[in-house]
């Protein structure tokens, strides 16, 4: 009997040391697991940090600059379709000529605006709007002189007087510096054109009145 009690003594302490090191590796590997939790948390919100400020650059364009852009991608696009059918309907070098120049002028300007929507994540339209599908089907359904006239008078003279206004407005109105240095690039560009658009109309105007007089002489 005075042996049993020296050793449930020594397997009590045994014990009791055991279950103090389980603790010890439990407590250690909880704070290890929350340690870890919070280090998932703090890079989770740093990776959604950065997905929204990657984009927030698309909503830092305000409505003014983003009608702006589309605006200039519409007027483009009506100016390369009423080029294109110029190019297959008139029959006048001069206006093939001057629709070459609208197609290959139009469609570099189309590309920048493109290229500056897809930076600033505006969406552009692929065709054209109602108002200016009516006036290329109605220009298109036109042949031989008349067509030559209201392409000149309209594609030419008309609708650059509009995108020349457009571009003036916008340069007060533009916010963005990007857009603003767009339409300051056009401007020069749209203003040839009309130039070039007013002489041929012009001509062509000059024209039909000598014909017309000299109709009227060849009459009497």
């Amino acid at each position: 009997m005075l042996n049993r009690k020296p050793v449930k003594r020594m397997l009590g302490a045994g014990l009791a040391a055991v279950l103090c090191a389980a603790m010890a590796v439990q407590a250690q590997t909880s704070a290890t697991q929350q340690s870890g939790s919070q280090g998932g948390t703090g890079q989770s919100g740093m990776a959604q940090g950065s997905t929204a400020s990657g984009t927030g650059g698309a909503a830092t364009v305000s409505s003014t600059d983003r009608k702006i852009v589309t605006d200039l991608a519409m007027a483009n696009m009506s100016e390369i379709e009423a080029a294109r059918t110029a190019q297959s309907k008139s029959e006048d070098d001069k206006i093939k000529k001057y629709a070459q120049q609208m197609i290959d002028d139009h469609t570099k300007a189309l590309s920048e605006v493109q290229q500056l929507a897809q930076t600033k994540g505006i969406t552009l339209p692929s065709t054209l709007d109602r108002a200016h599908k009516a006036r290329a089907d109605k220009l298109a359904a036109l042949s031989g002189d008349a067509f030559d006239r209201a392409y000149m008078a309209q594609a030419g003279v008309a609708e650059h007087k509009k995108t020349h206004s457009m571009l003036t407005r916008a340069q007060g109105r533009a916010k963005d510096a990007d857009i603003k240095a767009l339409v300051t690039r056009m401007t020069p560009t749209v203003d040839q054109h009309l130039n070039a658009a007013q002489e041929l109309h012009g001509n062509m105007n000059n024209a039909k009145g000598s014909s017309g007089t000299a109709t009227e002489k060849s009459g009497q």
